[in-house]
C-alpha cells in the first residue's frame, strides 16, 4: 500500500475557483478545456476525421466534454479507464419569452430546472449566466456575476401559516425573481441588457440557454476551515477532480495499460435523454472512434469495451446529524472521511462486489480510505449517469462520490480535504 495521500487544501482553493467560474455547464467545459489545452490536450472536432497519434485529445459539444489520451503504444483494443460525471445543478433557467412583471416590479421568466430545494433560492443575490446563440449560429458565453435578480420570500406577517405549517412554495408563482421596476413589460429587454453585457451588436441574438446562479463565491466554513460551502457541487466537485487526474496523469509521463478518459455530461438532473446527456451517443461515438482511429476493427472495439472501467463520480449524502434516522442505521458516511462508494442492490447505483474491488485497489493505490454508502430501506433512492453507461456500453462501472451536505441546494457543504482524497484515487484508477 502507498503511502496515505497528504491533504492539500491548494487542490481545494482550485476547486472553489472553478466552483465560481463556472455558473452554467457551458462554462464549466470552457473551463474543463482551459485546463486541458494548458496541460497539451487539442481539441478536435467531431465534423473532421480523426487520426490515431498518441496524446491528449478532447471534442466539446454544448455542456458536454468527452476527453482522452492515448499513450504511447496503445494498441486498437487497449482498453478504457473512464471517469463519468455530469456538469449541470439544479436551478432557474430563463424561458423563451422571458421578459414579464406585474404592480410595478420587472421580472424575468423562469421554468424549473432539475429538482432544486426550491427555498435556497429565496433571497438570494442572482447572477445570470448561460449560452447566447447568434445569427449565424455561433455561440457566445455570457456572465453577469454581479446582483442582478433576487426572489423574495413573502414577509411572515402575510403568511402566518408558514410558522405552524411550514413554507409551501408554487413552482409557477412563487419563483419568478424581480430585476427592476416598471410599469411597462417591454419584449426583448432582457436580451438585448445581455447583449449590451456581452458586448455583442443590438440584435444579434437569435437564441439563448440561461439560468439564474447565486453570485456568494464559495468559502471555508467552521473554526477550523475543515469545511466548504459552494455551489454547483453536485457535480462540478467531480469533474475538476476528474480533469485534476486526467491532467496528472497526462503529465506523468508514466507507462500506461489503459487508455485514461474523463466523460462530463449534461442533462444528468433531468434524465440524461440528450445529444449531450449520458444516455445519448457521445461517449460511444467517442470510444469506438478512438478505436477505429488506431486501425482498430469491430472485434477490437467489442474487446476494447468489455475490458473497460467506467468511475461514475457524483456527490452522495453525507450523515446528516439533525436527521440521522433518514439514513441507513450501518451507513453513515461523514465528511472528510474519504470518497464513498454507492451500492443499491435494485441498480439504480451500478456498483457490484467486481466493482467496489476495482475502487478498493485504487484507493490502496493511492493511500486514501473510503466509505461505503446505502439508502434507508424505507426510502426510494437516487440514481446518476452509472447505471445508463453500464447498460448504454455494456462497460463495467462503478458508483463513487463524495458524501455532502444540503445536495441539490443553491449552497451545498463538503469536507474541505475529501475533494483531494477523490482526485487522488481517480488517478490511481487512471493509472491502471
Amino acid at each position: 500500500m502507498s503511502a496515505p495521500a497528504r491533504f492539500d487544501r491548494g487542490h481545494t482553493d482550485d476547486l472553489m475557483s472553478f466552483l465560481a467560474a463556472s455558473p452554467s455547464p457551458y462554462h464549466a467545459v470552457a473551463n474543463t478545456a482551459e485546463r486541458l489545452e494548458k496541460a497539451g490536450f487539442r481539441q478536435v472536432a467531431e465534423t473532421d476525421a480523426w487520426d490515431g497519434t498518441h496524446g491528449g485529445k478532447y471534442v466539446l459539444r454544448g455542456g458536454a466534454i468527452v476527453a482522452w489520451y492515448v499513450p504511447e503504444g496503445a494498441e486498437a483494443h487497449t482498453p478504457f479507464h473512464i471517469i463519468g460525471a455530469h456538469t449541470d445543478s439544479p436551478s432557474l433557467r430563463v424561458k423563451p419569452r422571458p421578459d414579464s412583471g406585474a404592480h410595478g416590479w420587472r421580472q424575468v421568466a423562469v421554468e424549473i430546472y432539475g429538482g432544486p430545494l426550491l427555498n435556497s433560492w429565496l433571497d438570494r443575490d442572482l447572477g445570470l449566466a448561460g449560452r447566447l446563440t447568434l445569427r449565424d449560429g455561433s455561440f457566445v458565453l455570457v456572465n453577469v456575476d454581479r446582483p442582478l435578480l433576487r426572489v423574495p420570500q413573502l414577509a411572515i406577517h402575510l403568511d402566518r401559516s408558514v410558522g405552524s405549517e411550514g413554507l409551501k412554495l408554487d413552482k409557477q408563482r412563487h419563483l419568478q425573481p424581480v430585476w427592476g421596476l416598471g410599469d411597462q413589460v417591454r419584449d426583448g429587454d432582457l436580451i438585448a441588457f445581455l447583449e449590451q453585457e456581452a458586448g455583442l451588436t443590438a440584435g444579434s441574438v437569435t437564441g439563448w440557454d440561461l439560468m439564474t446562479h447565486p453570485v456568494e463565491p464559495p468559502a471555508y466554513l467552521g473554526r477550523d476551515r475543515e469545511l466548504v460551502a459552494g455551489p454547483r457541487m453536485d457535480n462540478l466537485l467531480s469533474v475538476h477532480a476528474g480533469a485534476a487526474a486526467l491532467t496528472a496523469v497526462a503529465a506523468s509521463g508514466a507507462p500506461l495499460t489503459r487508455i485514461p478518459v474523463l466523460a462530463a455530461f449534461d442533462h444528468e438532473e433531468n434524465g440524461s435523454q440528450s445529444d449531450t446527456g449520458a444516455d445519448g451517443p457521445l461517449l460511444g461515438s467517442v470510444l469506438e472512434r478512438s478505436v477505429l482511429a488506431r486501425g482498430g476493427t469491430f472485434e477490437d472495439r467489442a474487446r476494447a469495451f468489455a475490458a473497460s472501467v467506467c468511475l461514475s463520480s457524483d456527490t452522495g449524502h453525507a450523515v446528516h446529524p439533525n436527521y440521522a434516522e433518514r439514513h441507513d442505521p450501518t451507513h453513515h458516511p461523514r465528511v472528510n472521511g474519504g470518497p464513498i462508494l454507492k451500492v443499491n442492490v435494485n441498480n439504480r447505483y451500478a456498483t457490484d462486489g467486481s466493482g467496489r474491488a476495482v475502487f478498493a485497489a485504487a484507493c490502496e493505490k493511492a493511500g486514501v480510505p473510503f466509505q461505503s454508502f446505502v439508502s434507508n430501506n424505507s426510502m426510494p433512492c437516487g440514481t446518476t449517469i452509472g447505471p445508463i453507461t453500464a447498460a448504454r456500453h455494456g462497460i463495467r462501472t462503478v458508483d463513487i462520490g463524495v458524501a455532502i451536505l444540503s445536495m441539490h441546494s443553491v449552497r451545498e457543504l463538503c469536507g474541505a480535504d475529501d475533494p483531494f482524497l477523490l482526485a487522488n484515487a481517480l488517478t490511481a484508477f487512471l493509472e491502471g
